[in-house]
């Protein structure tokens, strides 16, 4: 996602966070190299899978800690998780995060997790699964992005959904 940003966008200033989690050790934050001026900046965070939600709650708590303003950041991804059949994919191509009282939360996964830490926030997907796994991977899904985009599967990340012939 970053080279794409790179390329339609000369010259962004461009920060890394590296968001780790294994086993029950929860989310670690691994590194982070942030433009200095980043308090008074919009900031898009790249993420591509909106699984679970936790890298996101902790990559955002870091952001809001070095002075980002919670609508200033634009949360950008690929695929996003919701069990709630209130959105389809042309509603949520752009969420707002902005709740409504005919909202209800329905499951605290991906988009809701954030949702509800984070109302401010603004997501754009282009894509929306139903649910997580047991091993958090997503539904009907592609399997691990990093392992899919580096080419590391070893195959066990195999996927639970096969496009049918049509």
């Amino acid at each position: 996602m970053e080279n794409a940003l790179r390329a339609c966008c000369k010259g962004i200033k461009i920060g890394k966070i590296l968001i780790h989690g294994e086993g029950n050790n929860g989310r670690q934050l691994i590194y982070e190299k942030l433009p200095a001026d980043i308090a008074s900046r919009h900031v898009l965070l790249l993420d591509p899978v909106l699984a679970s939600g936790n890298s996101a709650v902790k990559a955002i708590s870091l952001l809001l800690s070095k002075g980002v303003p919670e609508s200033n950041i634009i949360f950008l991804n690929l695929i996003a998780v919701s069990h709630s059949s209130l959105y389809s994919v042309a509603e949520v191509s752009f969420l707002s995060c902005l709740w409504n009282s005919s909202f209800e939360i329905q499951a605290p996964e991906g988009i809701h997790a954030v949702c509800k830490m984070f109302p401010r926030l603004k997501i754009v997907t282009s894509e929306i699964d139903v649910s997580l796994n047991k091993d958090l991977r997503v539904l009907p899904g592609m399997g691990e992005f990093g392992d899919r985009y580096f080419g590391t599967d070893n195959g066990c990340a195999t996927l639970k959904h096969q496009p049918k012939d049509t």
